[in-house]
């Protein structure tokens, strides 16, 4: 039917009234290759869109290496401040947790909609950013494991 279309008009009107542009962008272009019948590119970036959009993240983290703005001595310096320290591990754990988030969404798909559900409330209510469903799917994932080694 057209339930569709409904939602993903609903997900991008309530990102333009959450004032969320990265959600509009992306409900947009979800809707309007879904509304161009574009079934083929809908598919593959449903299929290779997250590996494309890590790849795109993690250029664009480059980015200051390739300029000159972080040198390797600043990478060195990262380890003699207590924030560079919570930093490295911060992005460690983020790192395992993306991981496991996006093995989890592999395997056990049923999560896909209450972390989509999450992400948005996340976004269009506290401001976030649409990156939640990786790291909510790690984080679902931790909490899984440990659910399970205690059981």
């Amino acid at each position: 039917m057209y339930i569709e279309y409904i939602t993903l008009g609903a997900v991008l009107l309530l990102s333009y009234a959450g004032h969320n542009m990265t959600v509009v962008y992306a409900a947009a272009i979800v809707l309007g290759l879904k509304l161009l019948g574009l079934t083929t590119a809908l598919n593959a970036l449903g299929s290779q869109g997250l590996n494309w959009g890590i790849i795109i993240l993690t250029a664009a983290i480059l980015v200051p290496i390739a300029n000159g703005t972080i040198t390797i001595s600043h990478m060195i310096d990262a380890f003699r401040t207590h924030a560079g320290v919570i930093a490295i591990v911060a992005g460690l754990l983020a790192a395992v947790a993306g991981g496991s988030g996006v093995d989890l969404l592999k395997s056990t798909p049923d999560v896909i909609p209450a972390l989509i559900i999450g992400t948005m409330a996340g976004v269009l209510l506290f401001h976030g950013v649409a990156v939640g469903p990786l790291i909510a799917g790690g984080l679902t994932y931790f909490i899984l494991w440990v659910i399970k080694a205690f059981t």
